[in-house]
This record gives structure tokens, C-alpha cells and sequence, in this order.
């Protein structure tokens, strides 16, 4: 398994797209399949910020992205961990930790002091990461934690 950006090879964009679509369409309310293909293709610039890294074996096999904002209602909380998905087949093999840890290292490699993220239900994960629950809150009709993690 290697991690790349996503610009090395965005013939993934539009399959990662569809999996981002899927998993998380509920806390997007009005966003489209479309609506995030048209954003991903930002990811593709050559700005570190906003950034997604792939986990490529034989197959595409998961993601994560650093971005400025990932909740419309914090913005005086950036940049952001997010996107973190692995595929269902390949989960529980350490390729979310492997795509964490290494946006973590760029994000470090950047300079950057710090990120957050939000998550509905994956606390005790990025704990083990050595991330901290910042608040719970309420976003687009979801409980949900925002954690943080100093680089």
C-alpha cells in the first residue's frame, strides 16, 4: 500500500467523489455528487491547502484531505483533517491510521501547529492517534465531536 496525492492520480477523483457522496451526503444537505466533484477538482491545484491523499494497492483503497474549513458553522477553527474514508473491504488492515498519520506529517512538514476534525462516531480512533475532543456539537442534524491534535 502507498499514499500519494491525489494529483498524482486523479483519474481516482471521480470514484473517491462517489465514496465521499455515500458516506457522508447527510452532513452536506443540497450538496451533489456533481457539487463534489466540481470541489475535489480544487484538490488537484498545487496549493498544500486543500490537499487529498490516497491509499493505493492494487486497487484505490481509501483517502484523507486537508482543508481550510470543514464545518461552515466553525470557521474560526483551520485547517481541518477530513475525508478520512477506507474502503469497507479494506478496513481494519491500518490504512486510516497509515492516510492520518502521514496528512499529519505533511500538514508538520508544512509548518503547521495544528489540525481538527469533526466525526459522528470514530472518537476512540483518533484518540489512539493522540487527537483530543475539543466540543461535542450539533451539525446538520447530527451529534457530533470536534477533536484537534497539536503537530
Amino acid at each position: 500500500m502507498k499514499i500519494i496525492n491525489l494529483k498524482d492520480a486523479p483519474e481516482h477523483l471521480e470514484k473517491l467523489a462517489e465514496w465521499h457522496q455515500c458516506e457522508w451526503a447527510a452532513l452536506n444537505p443540497g450538496s451533489s455528487l456533481q457539487d463534489r466533484i466540481d470541489k475535489m477538482r480544487g484538490y488537484l491545484e498545487d496549493d498544500f491547502i486543500p490537499g487529498t491523499y490516497i491509499a493505493l494497492g492494487q486497487e484505490l483503497a481509501g483517502s484523507a484531505a486537508i482543508i481550510k474549513y470543514d464545518m461552515d458553522s466553525r470557521k474560526d477553527l483551520s485547517p481541518w483533517l477530513a475525508s478520512v474514508y477506507v474502503r469497507s473491504d479494506q478496513r481494519r488492515k491500518g490504512i486510516g491510521t497509515q492516510l492520518v498519520k502521514h496528512v499529519m506529517s505533511e500538514a508538520r512538514k508544512a509548518g503547521l501547529k495544528h489540525l481538527y476534525l469533526f466525526t459522528p462516531d470514530q472518537v476512540s480512533f483518533y484518540r489512539q492517534l493522540g487527537w483530543q475532543v475539543l466540543e461535542r456539537a450539533r451539525y446538520h442534524n447530527h451529534d457530533i465531536v470536534i477533536m484537534h491534535v497539536d503537530l
